[in-house]
């Protein structure tokens, strides 16, 4: 039997029906679960001192492109549109390899775990020179966090009409037969799972129709997921007209790609009848606020969404087009977005938090995760609220208004991803070594 106690955190932020918040609580982990909520628990394991922290659920990152952890910031993409970014990219991914995926994939979901996540989905829809979804779930069990990889594909290159290079295409028999592979070797339905596998054609200007109709049919005869871009933008909307004679959502609609099974990367330019369409089909949406601004992408709708009813989680996206992976930033954004767009009352900090956490967790059909219940799979924050960013704060537990961008500690499971703001589980100072001289070397440096 394993155990941690959590002492006397300051405040616990449950995210439960009745958003209950907690002072002076324990906190008893043991084997993997939440075990009891109280004070003054027992234990005959290790106590953490939790006396100046905010206790949150682990925070949930419903879309990303771990990958991509090695092209920050590069200079011909800096101030590109979407298309023009990937057009910008491509050539500098199609030199990857398994060892680029696998330490980009442990060097960002390290950050991610520095900035409260517990459980990381993942789009990797790019496969060049013998690289596999395996490397990156490798990278993810090693470090100890949870996650959702997706097997993503591109099966129309630019001869063809799509956008990316004819080099970085699969053909789409493959990728269905790799799609069974991953979800066979690797995909654990069970409640408390430390992974899971989905379905994820990269995006309607990127595959073909019948690709994604095949996916569809694939992920429910597997009960497994689906993921994929939609309407990130005028372009991709006009795409959609363009090419299949409707709007995205109708697209997705026609093509089996509505559900409580899937969830939609963006969806910055829904309009209302397809957020009553998402809302009626339980259809999930990840936000990424941060790499829309990057991208000039626009405000998606997300009070109308929450308002309707969808389903709504959040997302860093990519780092190219975000150029960082913190979780707790993309909720501080969010918040901030809703109130540009509609108003200082629109979001608070706490409703923000949700949507990082449990509104998380509902998008990728974890609900085992996402609160702070007996009962609940053992996945906590601990924000330090007694230092700089906090001091003043009359009300410590609105985190995204005046608190600490770090966690103090993390727990995955029950097990301490994070310890006094550190890395715990490997060792990160030379995984950063790898990952900058690839960096150098990929940008002809090194």
């Amino acid at each position: 039997m394993s155990e941690i106690l959590i002492r006397n955190a300051r405040t616990v932020l449950t995210m439960d029906d009745a958003e209950t918040e907690l002072s002076e609580a324990d906190i008893l982990l043991r084997d993997g679960v939440i075990a009891g909520i109280g004070p003054r628990l027992e234990t005959v394991g290790e106590i953490v001192d939790a006396r100046h922290c905010v206790v949150t659920p682990g925070l949930v990152n419903t879309h990303h492109h771990l990958y991509q952890g090695l092209t920050k910031a590069v200079p011909g993409g800096q101030d590109a549109l979407l298309f023009g970014w990937l057009q910008t990219l491509y050539p500098i991914w199609e030199r990857f390899g398994p060892e680029e995926f696998y330490v980009s994939a442990q060097v960002g979901l390290a950050e991610l775990a520095l900035s409260g996540c517990t459980l990381s989905s993942d789009h990797l829809y790019l496969y060049p020179n013998g690289a596999r979804l395996d490397d990156s779930i490798a990278a993810a069990e090693d470090l100890g966090v949870r996650f959702h990889a997706t097997r993503g594909s591109m099966s129309i290159g630019v001869s063809k009409g799509g956008l990316p290079p004819d080099s970085l295409v699969e053909d789409e028999g493959a990728i269905l037969e790799d799609c069974i592979r991953v979800i066979d070797a690797f995909h654990d339905p069970s409640e408390g799972a430390m992974v899971r596998v989905g379905v994820a054609p990269c995006s309607p200007f990127s595959v073909s129709r019948e690709l994604m109709r095949d996916s569809a049919i694939l992920a429910r005869d597997k009960g497994v997921m689906m993921h994929t871009h939609l309407a990130e933008n005028d372009e991709d909307v006009a795409y959609s007209l363009e090419k299949f004679g409707c709007r995205p959502g109708q697209y997705a609609e026609d093509l089996g790609w509505t559900g409580p099974d899937v969830w939609h990367a963006h969806c910055v330019k829904l309009d209302g009848q397809e957020i009553d369409l998402f809302a009626a089909t339980r259809t999930g949406v990840a936000h990424c606020p941060c790499s829309n601004c990057r991208l000039g992408s626009g405000i998606a709708p997300v009070r109308a969404m929450l308002d309707a009813g969808v389903n709504v989680g959040l997302g860093v996206d990519g780092s190219a087009s975000n150029d960082m992976a913190s979780l707790i930033g993309e909720a501080r954004q969010a918040m901030l977005l809703q109130r540009v767009q509609n108003g200082a009352d629109a979001m608070s900090a706490r409703a923000a938090l949700r949507v990082a956490t449990r509104g998380g967790a509902e998008v990728l059909g974890r609900h085992d995760c996402g609160q702070v219940a007996v009962g609940m799979r053992a996945d906590l924050a601990l924000w330090d609220v007694s230092g700089l960013e906090s001091a003043g704060s009359w009300d410590p537990a609105a985190l995204l208004l005046a608190g600490p961008q770090k966690v103090r500690h993390l727990f995955v499971e029950g097990r301490q991803v994070v310890r006094d703001r550190r890395i715990a589980t490997i060792d990160i100072e030379a995984a950063l070594t790898r990952h900058r001289e690839m960096a150098r070397t990929l940008a002809g440096l090194g």
